[in-house]
């Protein structure tokens, strides 16, 4: 396959930019949010599936990392494994692949085949990011390419408010195998409303080896995929531990109760939802600024979480600024990526998926770690510091690529 021909994403009337297909864009939100529903349901029903199937809950949980190890494999080869296969169709046969492993995780009667089921689950998250920007780019056109971007982001926030509580409800109304009936049935039904929804998108400029490499070496762009690693790094360094941090916030010195921290994570999640629908408006005329800003906000509310315990309004604006931020990361960084490689969305989609998965592998072992040594109060400011790094990283991209 060439690796010569650009991407056409330009629309041949640049006066007239194509009109917005919202029917494809919401099918591709709607792709995100069941996807990311399953990835997680296992975390709201960890007990249930511990308990029927005779493991430890630490056992069980591996159901959510080896999606994530899947990811980090098949983001960086899924355009050399299918260099040629139209994106819509690789787009629904992973809604396929998602809802038979929904279907197998719903009927497996042991953990071992449970977690085979999951890696085509990880398979279909990693595919779907890396080929959303030039769907996207597709659906919308260069000028708008945030916008789209914006609606499959939503559906990832959508799932963290709604989605894994919603799971969680239906676990307590019908067994936890029930729920991944559900699951698969809606994925299913997905499948056919993306091939009818979607435009075509041919598979030019796959994201070959050779085509990464060649992107890496672009002017400051290794430096920028550096500071995204560094962001997601942060956040989820303090993020993984939010509940410790939670835990510390005291009303006029008495500890706060449970309901107070659900509805504390509950701001956050609101927060996302609503930075999504915001920055998504404006993203492709500020995309650089906010590469830059958006580390240092939530470096700062990350301090405010440990600073502010002893206020509980503190900390609810701090969870409802980080969450405004972080889940409108991907927007930004995709925006990124579309305006600065136009000619590599799927190498530069994989790049941003694959530093995405190895940022949280490396989180949930240093952080770890890191509680356990020197506990929460010292783990936040290291976030942050390493979130400022992000932010550094991302302004040394934009300096370079003007040098």
């Amino acid at each position: 396959m060439t690796t010569t021909a650009p991407i056409p994403t330009v629309p041949a009337d640049r006066s007239a930019p194509p009109r917005l297909r919202y029917g494809a864009l919401i099918a591709m939100m709607a792709m995100s949010f069941l996807l990311v529903t399953a990835e997680f349901l296992p975390n709201g029903l960890l007990t249930e599936i511990a308990d029927e199937l005779g493991v430890t809950p630490g056992a069980a949980g591996q159901l959510v990392t080896v999606t994530a190890l899947v990811g980090l494999v098949v983001a960086p080869t899924v355009g050399l494994a299918l260099p040629r296969l139209d994106r819509r169709t690789l787009l629904v046969w992973m809604a396929l692949a998602a809802a038979l492993s929904n279907a197998i995780v719903a009927i497996a009667p042991n953990l071992p085949l449970m977690l085979l089921a999951r890696v085509l689950l990880g398979a279909a998250l990693s595919a779907f990011w890396t080929m959303s920007i030039s769907v996207a780019a597709r659906i919308a056109g260069p000028e708008r390419l945030g916008r789209a971007v914006m609606f499959t982001t939503a559906g990832t926030s959508l799932a963290t408010v709604a989605g894994v509580p919603v799971g969680v409800m239906l676990g307590e109304l019908m067994s936890w195998r029930a729920v991944f009936v559900l699951a698969a049935l809606a994925t299913a039904a997905l499948a056919v409303a993306l091939r009818m929804l979607l435009p075509r998108v041919p598979a030019e400029n796959a994201a070959r080896l050779s085509v990464l490499a060649e992107t890496l070496r672009r002017p400051g762009v290794a430096l920028a995929l550096g500071g995204h690693v560094l962001v997601v790094l942060g956040h989820f360094i303090a993020y993984t531990y939010v509940r410790l941090a939670l835990e510390r916030v005291q009303a006029d010195g008495i500890p706060v109760d449970a309901s107070t921290i659900v509805v504390l994570l509950a701001v956050f999640g609101v927060g996302g939802l609503l930075g999504n629908l915001v920055i998504g408006v404006v993203i492709d005329r500020t995309f650089r600024p906010l590469a830059v800003a958006s580390p240092l906000v939530i470096a700062v509310t990350v301090v405010l979480m440990i600073v502010g315990s002893g206020m509980p309004w503190v900390v609810g604006v701090a969870a409802f600024v980080w969450g405004f931020f972080f889940s409108s990361w991907l927007i930004i960084v995709n925006t990124w990526v579309g305006h600065r490689l136009p000619d590599r969305l799927e190498a530069g989609g994989s790049l941003v998926v694959v530093g995405f998965q190895a940022a949280i592998m490396l989180a949930a072992g240093a952080g770890g770690a890191l509680v356990d040594a020197v506990g929460v109060t010292v783990v936040y400011p290291i976030g942050a510091a390493v979130l400022v790094g992000g932010a550094v990283l991302f302004g040394l991209s934009d300096r370079a690529e003007r040098a």
